[in-house]
């Protein structure tokens, strides 16, 4: 069972992670301002691996590039993994970026199919102290961008992944991306009066789903649920991130189909006052400052949001941000904004971490996530 992938996906793969070598080459030059800045801020870690070598899975997705070049400005060397055949051409253009580097973090990449347990291999987590799986599958074949065959894929390579993590002896931590959308579908016949608050407790109805056809919900469900029962299960200290539709530039044109399949069901979503958005910088600096923290604490579970989309003037920037039409969040109604919000969505647990986040990956404003 492979991942569905064109040969312009492939092109544009390659070009995405030359381009991230290009950015990370500046992210280093950046560093040392950083490391200047924020002197005397450096994390006390508890097991010495601040810089350490960690790796993200689907290295080359959208979120995976930002969460690799937020690493490497922490000063930690990034092993990425692809499913891309033409690994000789990445191999040649991380050796051409390692070999300019004069820093001690570097990045490399590895070929596996995380939908084939056979496919990883002993050396693909060697040495390496944590994995972040962003667990980036799509099915350009899916008319929604995501059909339930891939939902079953997606549970199937989390739990494969997190599997080979807990036979890897370095690897300590676990860093998940999961999805809101695993959070907030619930059957509104079964709420109780106390039950109107969404946080890091909340779990989606795995029936409702299936009912609603919310292919993508489910497989992040299904994904999330298997990975907590390994961690459990083998000690691996996890974490989750829970984000909102994931925005930022050109992000529509390079992650079309996740941004479909995420947005199915969007109305209710918006009519509920569930439908929530993060950029992409700031989803990457919230799993580096979680992993960290980690050192320290157990991992859990965590809702990552920068706005609620909840009237029309904010349903319009979305639709524009993202190329899609307003109407596919508020409908043909007028007025739909006016109607009263069922329920709260709570990131408070991430904001207490992020408020004591004192280095940050980019050069922007630092909002409380």
């Amino acid at each position: 069972m492979g991942i569905i992938r064109s040969e312009e996906r492939a092109k544009a793969e390659l070009d995405e992670f030359r381009r991230m070598l290009m950015a990370s080459a500046g992210a280093h030059r950046r560093k040392s301002q950083h490391d200047h800045r924020f002197n005397g801020a450096v994390d006390e870690t508890d097991d010495g691996d601040q810089g350490g070598l960690v790796c993200v899975t689907s290295g080359l997705s959208f979120l995976g590039i930002a969460i690799v070049n937020c690493l490497l400005i922490r000063g930690y060397s990034v092993r990425i993994i692809v499913d891309n055949p033409d690994l000789e051409k990445i191999e040649e253009m991380e050796s051409n970026y390692n070999n300019g580097n004069n820093n001690s973090n570097n990045i490399s990449a590895i070929m596996a199919n995380l939908a084939d347990e056979e496919s990883l291999l002993p050396e693909v987590f060697k040495d390496c102290r944590g994995v972040f799986h962003t667990s980036a599958f799509i099915d350009p074949a899916g008319l929604s961008g995501y059909t339930k065959y891939m939902a079953d894929i997606e549970a199937k390579a989390s739990e494969n992944v997190i599997k080979a993590c807990a036979r890897t002896p370095s690897v300590k931590k676990f860093v998940l991306t999961s999805s809101l959308l695993t959070c907030l579908w619930r059957d509104s016949t079964r709420q109780q009066e106390n039950s109107l608050l969404i946080n890091h407790d909340s779990w989606s109805s795995e029936s409702l789903c299936r009912d609603k056809k919310l292919w993508y919900a489910l497989g992040k469900l299904r994904a999330e649920k298997a990975t907590w029962i390994v961690a459990e299960e083998s000690g691996l200290n996890m974490a989750s991130i829970c984000p909102g539709l994931i925005t930022g530039p050109e992000f529509y044109n390079i992650n079309s189909t996740a941004t479909t399949a995420y947005l199915k069901g969007a109305q209710e979503m918006y009519k509920n006052g569930l439908l929530a958005s993060v950029d992409v910088n700031r989803l990457a600096e919230a799993h580096v400052c979680v992993y960290e923290a980690m050192n320290k604490t157990t991992g859990g579970r965590y809702i990552c949001f920068d706005e609620i989309i909840n009237d029309e003037e904010g349903a319009e920037k979305l639709a524009k941000e993202i190329n899609v039409p307003k109407s596919k969040f508020c409908g043909t109604e007028r007025g739909t904004s006016n109607a009263p919000t069922q329920f709260q969505l709570s990131k408070k647990k991430l904001t207490n971490l992020m408020s004591t986040q004192q280095r940050p990956c980019y050069n922007q404003s630092q909002e409380q996530l």
